[in-house]
């Protein structure tokens, strides 16, 4: 069969498409992602920083391209990443603004007694290093494929009131799905915590590498186990309403350099 051949219009296109696709769009705002150009692939992988944390590196055509997750209560203005620990490379926070969310739920998951308090201290910390967590792996790209189909919420970063009391920031993606909708992984990682949670009920923390961590929350059931390594489109779990929810569906959370970023500039189908 002849191959086929395109227009060179549609041929540019095509090529450009593929040089963009290994790092995402340059979204520099609170919860979104700077891409930030670190130096020509001529020379070796640099190691770069950004508040202490190491961040994401990958190969964009010949240049190096630090993926930098931006905090949601960072300030806007002026930001750098330092590469190499020898130099700084600068970059500007936009502003964005977020919605806010009003949610009812059960009195017991607002106004925590002593002991739920130190429940949820001790699952802060291995949350915390399980998002945090750094692990040497080379990138083609970063896109992430759906971890379960359903309609998806624009609700990260909203600023959620629960019962009328003020907290954190939302900081994922929720998606709509009958309970027990299988889960699958986004991409190959390894399985870095697992278990039954106050707030998040049923989770599974991903490691994908290079400080690439996927959360999974609320889940009626969970069918991997800590270090296992799992394969994209693998069944990780299954869709639920543990935890402090408001019906069944999934929290999907997408992490850089230990920070949340938006899920939707991460997920292949919205690159």
């Amino acid at each position: 069969m002849a191959s086929k051949i395109w227009p060179l219009p549609i041929m540019m296109m095509l090529m450009s498409a593929i040089a963009v696709a290994a790092a995402p769009e340059h979204s520099p705002w609170p919860g979104g992602i700077a891409a930030v150009d670190v130096g020509s692939a001529d020379l070796p992988e640099p190691i770069v920083r950004h508040d202490g944390e190491r961040v994401l590196v990958v190969r964009d055509g010949s240049r190096w391209t630090a993926i930098v997750g931006i905090p949601l209560d960072v300030a806007t203005g002026h930001a750098s990443i330092a590469v190499n620990d020898k130099r700084n490379i600068d970059y500007e926070i936009q502003a964005h603004a977020y919605r806010e969310q009003r949610l009812s739920v059960n009195k017991s998951f607002v106004t925590l007694d002593e002991e739920q308090l130190e429940r949820v201290g001790k699952e802060r910390k291995i949350i915390d290093a399980a998002l945090g967590n750094w692990r040497d792996t080379a990138f083609d790209d970063i896109g992430l494929e759906a971890p379960v189909d359903g309609p998806r919420s624009s609700s990260f970063g909203l600023r959620r009131f629960f019962n009328d009391q003020p907290r954190s920031p939302h900081k994922g993606m929720d998606i709509a799905a009958a309970k027990g909708t299988a889960i699958v992984a986004p991409r190959d990682g390894v399985v870095t915590a697992t278990g039954n949670y106050f707030f998040n009920g049923n989770t599974i923390i991903i490691d994908h590498g290079q400080g690439l961590v996927t959360m999974y929350c609320h889940l009626s059931e969970v069918s991997v186990n800590e270090g296992q390594a799992v394969t994209s489109g693998e069944a990780i779990g299954a869709v639920g309403a543990t935890g402090r929810v408001t019906g069944p569906h999934l929290h999907f959370g997408t992490y850089l350099n230990a920070t949340a970023v938006n899920p939707a500039l991460l997920l292949n189908d919205t690159l």
